[in-house]
């Protein structure tokens, strides 16, 4: 039977709330030769005479180049030889196909393609291909997974990135991918040399050249660099930031390997990152002009706060030609790539948030929940689009917090509703009890321990109304976890180290949940010790608590970073009935950023989902559609099987199984029982049912309706942002209905 162990639930932060798609717009030189340096006479005669016609016409001419299904970005185009290749697959597969889609035609400039990442296939970031009809710009037809053509080698859960096409005959598929478990921990996936150690912006790459057949004569060319792209035969351009101090600006460089000279194209006071070379002087960037400290979203952005492509040209400094400042000016574009047609002709081509405004029902947004493709058919698999999911015991009800930590969400066979909202971010952690339908919640900072918080019940009655009660009193108590018949409670507590002024935190355990913190005696010590120990949850089988601790950091540990416990967490078993018994079970590394974290056990008891950064970062974090870097890089979801009668058999397990492959964050895994049907769907169906918002800057707000926004924000989304790390998104959705409505109230009169 399908899904037989049950399901997992988690959240993605910094993958934006509204989909990436694809534009591309001309290329404007002050010199429009100097693009097609190579072609006669009579072709740039021409090139000028049409640029002219569509600047009169449409003075930028953006194009949408995607389809606008689901999330796409970084593309690249499929050359001539590459798609002939293609076409001939495909001639055989789809023959319907074939006499529209010919080699002539891709001759004479008719037919074109591109291929892309993609979200489209069971929710994995895969590499797919677009097949394009017409002139110039094309209007694509058809797009297919890279896997349905190819299917032999691209199976499998995955994530795949940076398609392009190389070889003499262009019958080469050269990208990136997570399909295969490197040799060592903490060792991307997505890289089959050299490791990662905890960055989480400047990452120590270097760029080396080789030959993609044998032999590779693989040779280092630049040290700390990233993001190459090839100018001409001896003309590489790459992004750096120089030092290690993130008040450094990142530039774009120019390096001529026939002499070994290297200089910075794009000035100092920008930052600039991710360039495609038009040729071996011009190349294209995404730039912000301004910095944005953005800590709290009181602060608004101006226009050269966002991130814009402009092409550079390294010949003349500085001869700058902006290009998408003038479409959306208050929009971030990422990731530029050249578009170069038949006659010569070039454009740019990037991605940027499609505008969208009032999530409607199954129309162009993917829905809150989304089944994903699971590596286990006996597990499954779906994102959640709020923080910290939770099911109750049955698996009928889910609830979650917002991405603001102001409001507690449930849906069951009722439509998704709010049962608490609070003013300001002070809710997180909510957990069902075990037993009943008694939701915990905890009220107060989420990420600060000088501070009090309180562990709150809620019961829901039929009516889908909840009352709620305040179980502890002082400290900063959070994180419980019910035993498994829901009389007991287990948190963490700063309560033995409340004067000491070091945020430590040990567990606890209420031994009447209906006594609460209230009553002498009710409350008794777990673990004890100068550490965090955190993350608790209570196993299926009554007999041991998972969760997660520091208490193996070296002892020249860093004491915080940035106002967060100093990282080092692994995961550990303790016994309920003998609490000197305590071992650890998983861990990533050694070095600041190196955690496993959120544990929680299989309905079966078996095994134990987790949130690590065991496999490293899958993508360059500065590629990223994201604004602020994470604090600490959180990862992905994975599983590990633990021996269910033997504690001490369960110390330092070597294998894990990875469950997500993403280039954003995935945290706070949660596991159900099996159940029949699918859940997301019937969730999805009541979602449907109510008006859900999903703002974001590049959304349709005005100016002034953004400014009125951000002034209303709190620092919630910033606090989200410092604690739900790494490499993900380059603006964050902003929910305020308010805006909306008002927006929506002057259109309808």
């Amino acid at each position: 039977m399908d899904e037989e162990r049950g399901r997992i639930a988690f959240f993605t932060t910094y993958r934006p709330p509204v989909a990436l798609d694809i534009y591309s717009c001309p290329i404007q030189p002050q010199n429009p030769r100097k693009f097609v340096r190579e072609a006669s006479q009579k072709q740039t005669e021409n090139w000028e005479k049409n640029q002219k016609q569509i600047l009169q016409k449409d003075p930028y001419d953006e194009r949408q180049l995607t389809d606008g299904k689901s999330y796409n970005s970084n593309a690249q185009p499929i050359p001539q030889k590459s798609l002939k290749l293609i076409l001939q697959t495909i001639s055989k597969s789809k023959p319907e196909l074939a006499s529209a889609f010919t080699e002539a035609n891709v001759d004479n400039g008719g037919v074109s393609g591109f291929v892309f990442v993609s979200e489209r296939s069971n929710d994995l970031e895969t590499l797919h291909m677009a097949l394009c009809l017409g002139g110039k710009p094309a209007k694509t037809e058809h797009v297919f997974g890279v896997e349905e053509l190819f299917s032999d080698s691209f199976k499998g859960v995955r994530m795949e990135d940076s398609g392009c096409f190389g070889g003499e005959e262009g019958d080469y598929l050269v990208y990136v991918t997570t399909k295969d478990e490197p040799p060592h921990r903490r060792q991307p996936w997505t890289a089959k040399r050299g490791g990662w150690y905890g960055e989480r912006e400047k990452l120590k790459t270097d760029i080396f050249v080789m030959n993609i057949e044998k032999p590779y004569n693989r040779k280092l060319v630049i040290k700390d660099g990233g993001w190459p792209t090839w100018g001409s035969e001896n003309v590489i351009f790459f992004h750096r930031r120089e030092g290690n101090k993130p008040g450094k600006n990142w530039g774009v460089y120019r390096a001529d390997l026939s002499n070994g000279n290297i200089f910075r194209v794009t000035p100092e006071d920008i930052d600039a990152v991710t360039p495609a070379a038009v040729d071996a002087d011009l190349v294209a960037v995404a730039t912000i002009r301004k910095k944005s400290e953005l800590k709290n979203f009181t602060d608004v952005r101006e226009k050269e706060q966002y991130r814009q492509i402009e092409v550079f040209n390294s010949r003349r400094l500085p001869e700058i030609v902006h290009i998408t400042e003038h479409i959306e000016p208050l929009a971030d574009h990422f990731n530029p790539f050249i578009i170069e047609h038949h006659d010569g002709e070039k454009r740019i081509g990037y991605n940027r948030c499609i505008k969208r405004g009032t999530l409607k029902s199954g129309e162009d947004v993917p829905p809150q929940f989304d089944k994903v493709q699971s590596q286990d058919p006996n597990i499954g698999l779906f994102r959640v689009s709020g923080v910290f999911p939770t099911f109750s015991s049955d698996g009928s009800k889910l609830a979650f917090v917002d991405n603001d930590f102001k409001a507690v969400w449930v849906v069951d066979d009722k439509p998704l509703r709010k049962i608490y909202q609070m003013d300001d971010n002070k809710v997180f952690s909510p957990v069902w009890n075990q037993k009943e339908d008694i939701l915990y919640v905890c009220f107060g900072p989420s990420f600060s321990a000088k501070d009090n918080v309180d562990i709150c019940s809620f019961t829901v009655n039929s009516k889908g109304n909840a009352r709620r009660r305040v179980l502890t009193k002082g400290f900063n108590n959070a994180f419980p976890s019910t035993n498994p018949e829901g009389t007991k409670l287990v948190f963490r507590s700063t309560r033995d180290h409340h004067g000491s002024n070091k945020g430590y935190k040990n567990l606890y355990i209420m031994k009447d949940i209906n006594r609460g913190d209230h009553e002498e005696g009710n409350v008794e010590r777990l673990t004890n010790g100068d550490w965090t120990d955190t993350h608790c949850k209570w196993s299926p089988n009554n007999d041991w608590i998972v969760f997660s601790s520091n208490r193996d950091k070296p002892e020249n540990a860093r004491k915080g970073d940035e106002d967060l416990d100093s990282g080092y967490f692994s995961i550990y078993l303790v016994s309920v009935m003998k609490q000197d018994v305590v071992i650890r079970v998983m861990t990533s590394g050694s070095d600041l950023s190196g955690h496993v974290t959120h544990p929680f056990f299989s309905p079966d008891g078996r095994s134990i989902v987790v949130t690590s950064d065991v496999a490293a970062i899958s993508a360059d974090p500065m590629s990223l559609p994201l604004y602020l870097h994470s604090a600490r890089p959180y990862g992905d979801i994975f599983t590990v099987d633990i021996d269910t009668n033997d504690i001490s058999k369960n110390k330092d397990l070597e294998t894990f199984t990875r469950i997500t492959h993403s280039r954003y964050e995935n945290a706070t895994g949660t596991w159900t029982k099996p159940s029949s049907g699918d859940p997301s769907t019937q969730w999805n169906n009541h979602i449907k049912t109510i008006p859900f918002f999903s703002i974001a800057p590049w959304s349709f707000l005005s100016a002034n309706e953004k400014i009125r926004v951000a002034s209303k924000m709190s620092s919630a989304t910033a606090i989200i942002l410092l604690a739900f790390p790494v490499a993900s998104i380059a603006i964050v959705g902003i929910l305020l209905l308010s805006a909306i409505y008002r927006r929506i109230e002057r259109k309808s009169k």
